[in-house]
């Protein structure tokens, strides 16, 4: 029992995770590189975020639009698609979206550069590889998703205001007051300081998967699956987390 792989490799991903604070806000900073890695992961993600945010907030509105005229609660719709979009639907959907396509690109370069011993190479020349390659990503990840996720709710809001007026009429000033009229700080705040704890899970599993790829190509293609799948349940779990903890502290 005390010996199971998934007990061994949540020790692993752990100690890894340690090691990441110890060294990561210890001079020398890799600035220049933390830039880049920020423009890999946060400026050429925008076009899928925003295509899967303006799919998203669409798709919601179509789909809610007959039941609530049902009720006759059609004016509801805009308060109903925002708090589902910024408090749920929105983080959890555009880090999934992340977990995709950066965190499988992670595990996929790094695995490669531990594979064709560039890693190694690295320590042999004095550079410190974790800080350099390690660091500047999963910082970068952090920092980004809260920003794109921002940015897949403003879509999303505004595809739904494009669904609403294909079978009405509606102004964006009257719009946007009926979101806002149905949002608290209860309802923005916990959602957005979870996508910084999404943004970290993903760049570290990914960039802990891809570190100690196994030898061989199949060993990059598995750093590169595994890295999508722990880092898309890790979201789940620590969503979970902060739905308890935010009902714990009234907000829900």
């Amino acid at each position: 029992m005390f010996n199971s792989p998934f007990l061994a490799e949540t020790g692993a991903i752990a100690q890894f995770a340690g090691r990441f604070f110890r060294e990561g806000f210890r001079p020398r900073y890799e600035v220049r590189e933390l830039l880049y890695q920020c423009y890999v992961v946060g400026y050429q993600s925008l076009p899928m975020v925003g295509i899967t945010g303006f799919i998203m907030g669409l798709v919601l509105t179509l789909q809610s639009r007959p039941t609530m005229a049902q009720f006759g609660a059609e004016a509801w719709i805009p308060t109903m698609v925002g708090l589902t979009i910024i408090r749920e639907m929105g983080p959890i959907i555009t880090a999934l979206i992340f977990s995709g396509k950066i965190g499988s690109s992670m595990g996929a370069e790094l695995g490669s550069m531990r594979v064709t011993e560039q890693i190694d190479a690295m320590e042999v020349s004095g550079t410190n590889p974790f800080k350099y390659l390690v660091v500047t990503r999963v910082l970068a990840t952090t920092l980004m998703l809260p920003l794109l996720t921002v940015l897949a709710d403003v879509i999303g809001l505004y595809a739904s205001y494009v669904g609403i007026n294909t079978k009405g009429v509606t102004t964006l000033a009257l719009f946007t007051n009926n979101i806002l009229s149905g949002l608290t700080f209860a309802d923005v705040l916990p959602a957005f300081f979870k996508t910084f704890f999404f943004g970290f899970a993903v760049g570290l599993i990914g960039c802990y998967k891809g570190y100690y790829a196994e030898k061989g190509t199949a060993g990059v293609g598995a750093a590169a699956n595994s890295a999508v799948v722990v880092s898309s349940l890790l979201i789940f779990i620590l969503d979970l987390l902060a739905v308890q903890i935010t009902g714990l502290l009234g907000f829900n």
